[in-house]
């Protein structure tokens, strides 16, 4: 290892110490009860709660999904995607985060399966089942997702293999979410948030000037058909289906493609998500008073939209100054990284790499504790043995975050995944089961426990078969190529109104709860 990677890995080894620490000190408090290890006993501040649901809700492909997106193929769907987040954080926000904090408190939940089967009083526990086993497939897969892009990061840093620095970072982020908790993830999560907000900020401001200025790079843009255009995508010309053609030093472009309405209503589709996410929703549920989530409406907002903007220009900015030297959308992933690297003297690159290792940790922590919570606090304590007491539910509890770690492992060995493709089909599958539960729970009195239960059902089964057997289609009928999300969400919610309508309005009781919770002080 040569000198400068030396002080990269430094300065990368003293952030995971700092992150590990704060594990140690919170250990103590979160383990009180399972209320204070899941959700913290609902004490998050405002900066704490906004930072927190951003750094953990984007995860690693904001520094390494988008950008590589962007690089790639242009700026059309990086820009597109980019925009429907930032509609969806403020709208999540402005619309879902009080309403959520006061009636999740008056129902006793904890988790967001016991939100949704204290909501309808679900004596079965049927919503709370399927809702625990949706969040467990799908976090499963996401910290797989989290995993390769650690993976990834020491491979392109330092040429490690890729399998072996998976792992040991996979085991890290289990130590201090296995030790502190919700608050210690959520303090360590406001920390990485600062360190990804910095990193991008600086990355992209250092890859302007030397790339030569604003006024370059737009040249530079504008040299590429559809690179720039919101409209249209660029087309890179592939020699063997995945590695781009270089002649003389230059990447090849073919014609550029149209970017239509119906893309552009794909990729916007994604702001969708946000009302069924868990790792964000729980914030809501942990902020320390609904007077508080005005505030922390704000601060969630600006940072997702200078974030956002920042990570899709690296993306544009890493292509005009280094044109040729990452071939296929997989190795684009990895823009960042050669950006910090070639702007940044070694200590601080090992700083701005801790972005994305920030990114990466506040993802996976946060997965790997909502997932466990659904096994230990919803199936094994709410299903499997109701008089658990809350020593048990935390062996449970964390003897899940050991399966969770292999399963993770498993789904993260292959060292080709798009970590932007495996996220979609996450966040599709949560967007659409969770969304429109959460939003009629919240805001229409008549929906019954039938009607939320349909809902979930069919909008997480659209998203299955939605991507498997009718996208392959959109190449002859574009309409079919659109984000499973959409119509995941639209058959989640025909689903939800028609058969909350066709069968019994719900108990009197319920309406009644419906009608005062929002009349509760904060």
């Amino acid at each position: 290892m040569n000198g400068n990677n030396t002080a990269v890995l430094i300065a990368m080894a003293l952030y995971v110490t700092v992150i590990i620490i704060i594990a140690f000190v919170y250990a103590r408090r979160s383990n009180k009860s399972s209320e204070d290890y899941f959700l913290g006993g609902r004490r998050l501040g405002p900066w704490v709660a906004a930072m927190s649901a951003e750094a953990s809700d984007m995860s690693g492909w904001l520094l390494m999904g988008l950008p590589g997106v962007a690089y790639f193929y242009g700026a059309s769907e990086a820009a597109w995607t980019a925009i429907g987040l930032a509609l969806g954080t403020y709208l999540n926000w402005r619309f879902v985060a009080k309403r959520l904090r006061k009636y999740s408190e008056k129902v006793g939940a904890i988790t967001i399966p016991d939100f949704f089967s204290n909501r309808f009083h679900d004596k079965k526990k049927i919503l709370m089942t399927v809702a625990s086993l949706l969040i467990l497939v799908f976090f499963s897969i996401y910290v797989g997702s989290c995993f390769v892009t650690t993976g990834k990061l020491f491979n392109a840093l330092f040429g490690w293999d890729y399998f072996t620095l998976m792992v040991i970072g996979g085991i890290v982020v289990f130590v201090y979410t296995l030790l502190g908790g919700f608050l210690a993830e959520s303090v360590s999560d406001f920390i990485q948030g600062t360190v990804m907000f910095f990193s991008l900020i600086i990355i992209l401001v250092g890859g302007v000037a030397m790339a030569g200025g604003v006024d370059q790079v737009v040249a530079f843009v504008q040299s590429i058909p559809g690179f720039g255009s919101l409209v249209q995508t660029a087309n890179p010309v592939l020699v063997d289906k995945t590695t781009q053609a270089v002649i003389a030093g230059m990447p090849q472009f073919a014609e550029a493609k149209e970017f239509g309405l119906v893309a552009i209503i794909s990729t916007l589709a994604w702001g969708l998500g946000y009302f069924g996410m868990p790792q964000v929703l729980l914030r809501f549920m942990a902020i320390r008073s609904s007077r508080e989530v005005g505030r922390a409406r704000r601060i969630a907002t600006s940072w997702c939209v200078v974030s956002l903007f920042s990570a899709v220009a690296i993306g544009l900015v890493g292509r005009a100054l280094l044109p040729a030297d990452l071939l296929t959308s997989s190795s684009a992933e990895t823009i960042f990284i050669s950006l910090a690297t070639l702007l940044m003297p070694a200590f601080l690159a090992g700083i701005m790499m801790s972005g994305i290792l920030a990114a990466t940790m506040s993802s996976s922590d946060s997965y790997m504790l909502i997932a466990s919570s659904a096994v230990a606090k919803n199936l094994f304590g709410g299903l499997l043995k109701r008089k658990a007491t809350d020593r048990q539910v935390l062996v449970v509890a964390r003897a899940t975050m050991v399966a969770i770690l292999l399963f993770g492992i498993f789904v993260a060995a292959d060292a080709n995944s798009s970590i932007f493709d495996v996220v979609a089909y996450a966040w599709a599958g949560f967007g659409a089961a969770f969304g429109p539960v959460m939003l009629a729970a919240l805001f229409w009195r008549r929906v019954n426990l039938y009607g939320a239960l349909a809902g979930m059902l069919c909008g997480g089964a659209t998203i299955f078969i939605w991507r498997n057997l009718i996208k392959p289609l959109g190449e002859q009928f574009e309409v079919l190529g659109i984000y499973e999300l959409l119509p995941g969400f639209i058959v989640g919610i025909v689903a939800l109104v028609v058969v909350s309508l066709v069968t019994k309005p719900p108990a009197k009781a319920i309406t009644d709860e419906f009608d005062t919770f929002m009349r509760l002080k904060a």
